[in-house]
Parts: C-alpha cells; sequence; structure tokens
C-alpha cells in the first residue's frame, strides 16, 4: 500500500510513502515468536529485559505472546551526541532493578542497527553471571551492522531506508503507527 508523498504535520501517515511491514503482518510475527519463546524456556522463568523508550510496543505485545511466567525489568540508556552513539559511546540512565546472576535473561530490542550500543549493554549484563543471554528483536538492520551480534530471535530484515512505526522514531515522533512505514524525506 502506497500513501501520497505529502507532509502534513498534523496527520503522521501522511508523512509516510510507503508501508513495508503491516500490523497483521508484525502481530502474527510476534506471536510466532512468543510460541518459540515459551517452548524455549518453558520451566525456565527467564527476565525479559527491554532498553525504553521504542522497545515498549514490542515488549507489550511480546509479552502478551508469551504463554510462561516471564519477569519483566527495563534499562535506559542515552547517547552522548550522534558521534559518540556511532563509536558505541552511552551513558547508562536506568540499571536493571532485578539481580541477574543465574538467570535466563532474554535482552528484548526494537531494532538491531550497527550494534555498538546493543554490544555495549550486553557486556555489561554478561559480567553480572546470568545463566544465559539471549537477544530477541523485532527489527534488524543487517547492512548497518559494525559489530557482529547474536540474534536468537528476530522478527524482520529491514532495508536500508530511514523507517518509523511500531516504535521506531523520527525525532520522537511516529513511534505510535502500527505499522513499519518508509519516511518522506521531506518529514526529515
Amino acid at each position: 500500500m502506497t500513501v501520497e508523498p505529502n507532509v502534513n504535520l498534523n496527520e503522521p501517515n501522511a508523512d509516510i510513502s510507503e508501508i513495508l511491514i503491516s500490523a497483521d503482518e508484525i502481530e502474527k510475527r510476534i506471536q510466532t515468536l512468543g510460541v518459540q519463546i515459551s517452548s524455549d524456556y518453558a520451566e525456565l522463568q527467564p527476565l525479559v529485559v527491554g532498553v525504553l523508550k521504542g522497545v515498549l510496543f514490542f515488549m507489550a505485545d511480546l509479552l502478551r505472546a508469551i504463554t510462561i511466567n516471564v519477569e519483566v525489568d527495563f534499562m535506559a540508556v542515552s547517547s552522548y551526541s550522534p558521534e559518540a552513539r556511532d563509536q558505541g559511546l552511552v551513558r547508562l540512565v536506568k540499571d536493571l532493578e532485578t539481580p541477574i546472576s543465574g538467570r535466563h535473561v532474554i535482552f528484548v530490542e526494537d531494532v538491531v542497527d550497527t550494534g555498538l550500543t546493543l554490544n555495549y549493554l550486553l557486556r555489561n549484563l554478561t559480567t553480572r553471571d546470568p545463566a544465559s543471554l539471549e537477544v530477541c528483536t523485532l527489527f534488524n538492520k543487517p547492512k548497518h551492522r559494525l559489530i557482529d551480534i547474536p540474534i536468537k530471535y528476530k522478527g524482520f530484515d529491514l532495508p536500508d531506508q530511514f523507517v518509523v512505526g511500531y516504535g521506531l522514531d523520527h525525532r520522537e515522533r511516529y513511534r505510535n503507527l502500527p505499522f513499519i512505514g518508509v519516511l518522506n524525506p521531506q518529514a526529515l
């Protein structure tokens, strides 16, 4: 489905040139991921960890799709600047409240892009001696990857385009769109 490429700041859908992944496709894939995780961790009661803010939508839907008991915690990071972020330099602004030593941890991300920030967070969590640490992401941008990140649970590979929706934003806008769409260049 293609939307007319005009920009209307009051209607976020008008800023989308093309819908790449529909809300129905996202819902079905999340259900599949929930079944896989429920099967893999059936007797383990894992801790599901997400990084705020973008993961909010995916994590909420994923948790509803998981049929076993899980615990939930969040982290938050802040990049110092775009240049620092490109080097993987981030500041931890909210740490986990739950100790993870000996726990099975599923680290949930909305999108894995360069892998730099995720690599930093995974190294940080590994020092806390979890029983296991796996990554689940809804969106993967392999063309941008600078560090190889093992992803056990993956939803969709995204093309090398500026996309928004379902938690992905541009200047804090468009996160609430129920689909993944290509943002018009005029809206950048």
